[in-house]
């Protein structure tokens, strides 16, 4: 067997961790071409030297420096920059992309890829947030696989027949599962007073600071909503949302006989790794197995919009103008870094995604061009950041 070669785009992070554990269980299978990171240079420096890629990117150029001094003489070149994200993931040697880095900075690489006809696995939902359109015809004309690796769209994949032409025909709608974060039975009217610790200290999952945030907040929800719109070709009206505590079912897909269709696993994000890896074939992620006999009660509950009122922006947005999502997307990463860095409130990153979409003005095509989005996306953000001037 030829094995493939893996770019890894956010090595660093869960995801990043996640994939190159499932790989190191798999040597015949994958060898590991590119890695990039931001400016981690400790952990970045010890995962180039147990992996040896031939290309190691950090965006952040004092970093690379120093990266490149601790790697002298080992045999990986080291690129710094934006531009360089786009470089390997194209790279003509590349078999398969983990896209993994958190927020829009991942549209590029991942347009990049893309366009080169990459098996695209895909971890980074801003990519379809921020460029829904513009990234699934780039997906289309570059004849490129895309593979969701968000556990959500990763189950809704695995329900879904293989022929994607028969998906309008069968389809009635979708269900998104959400775990319901750390403060599922908070009173709402102490959610003000929420710490970060507090708010990234998620009940079943190991994630980021950012996306642990996103998930007390529902804005991760939120934003899976629009990535599903666009994965799966659907009305808004078709993905909906319910609260399953357990993480146990990790989606379902409800057929016009009103058959339903789930996938069900421990909540391990080696398991969508592994699938998207290997698919169409199944190989070992090194996740537990699912013991039923040991299995509590499965519950689910509706999400609560005095709880989570950002989730309702996905809707929202999702019938504005165009553009509308790529403006809740910057604003969500202004205000979830401002509650991280201690400048606002927990319960006030909603104040500040819902101020942004009705402040920020939309044209008649900035989501036409990577340059108009990423402008669009510019222009959200100093929106959102004079809010929080206002707000701290």
């Amino acid at each position: 067997m030829k094995r493939q070669k893996i770019c890894v785009l956010g090595a660093t992070g869960s995801i990043g961790v996640n994939t190159l554990d499932v790989i190191a269980r798999h040597p015949e299978r994958y060898e590991v071409f590119a890695l990039s990171a931001h400016s981690r240079v400790d952990v970045f420096a010890l995962q180039c030297l147990r992996w040896k890629p031939r290309l190691a990117v950090m965006t952040d150029a004092a970093a690379a420096r120093v990266l490149r001094e601790r790697l002298a003489g080992t045999g990986t070149e080291v690129l710094d920059g934006e531009s360089a994200l786009a470089e390997i993931a194209s790279h003509p040697q590349v078999d398969a992309v983990m896209a993994a880095i958190v927020g829009a900075a991942g549209l590029a690489p991942c347009l990049a890829a893309a366009r080169a006809g990459k098996r695209l696995l895909l971890a980074n939902k801003e990519a379809l947030v921020v460029g829904g359109a513009l990234f699934m015809r780039a997906v289309k004309e570059g004849g490129a696989t895309l593979l969701p690796i968000d556990s959500e769209h990763s189950a809704i994949f695995q329900c879904l027949p293989e022929d994607r032409a028969t998906w309008a025909a069968r389809i009635d709608h979708i269900v998104l599962t959400a775990s319901g974060g750390p403060f599922r039975g908070r009173d709402p009217a102490s959610l003000r007073d929420v710490t970060p610790d507090e708010a990234c200290a998620h009940p079943n999952w190991v994630m980021g600071r950012k996306i642990s945030v996103d998930s007390a907040t529902m804005m991760n929800k939120a934003l899976e909503v629009i990535e599903a719109r666009w994965l799966f070709d659907l009305a808004p009206e078709q993905i909906r949302v319910v609260i399953h505590p357990q993480s146990i079912i990790h989606s379902m897909v409800v057929y016009r006989d009103r058959s339903v269709v789930a996938q069900l696993g421990t909540p391990d994000m080696r398991v969508p790794i592994a699938y998207g890896l290997a698919w169409p074939e199944r190989i070992e992620s090194g996740a537990e197995a699912l013991d039923f006999t040991r299995l509590a009660a499965l519950t689910f509950e509706p999400a609560d919009a005095v709880r989570y009122p950002g989730l309702l922006l996905a809707w929202e947005a999702l019938r504005g103008p165009a553009g509308s999502t790529a403006v809740l997307n910057a604003a969500n990463e202004v205000a979830v870094a401002a509650f991280l860095a201690g400048t606002i409130r927990f319960d006030q990153i909603h104040s500040c995604n819902a101020h942004t979409i009705e402040q920020t003005p939309l044209g008649a095509g900035p989501a036409d061009s990577l340059v108009g989005l990423l402008a669009l996306d510019a222009e959200a953000r100093a929106v959102a950041q004079q809010h929080v001037r206002t707000l701290a």
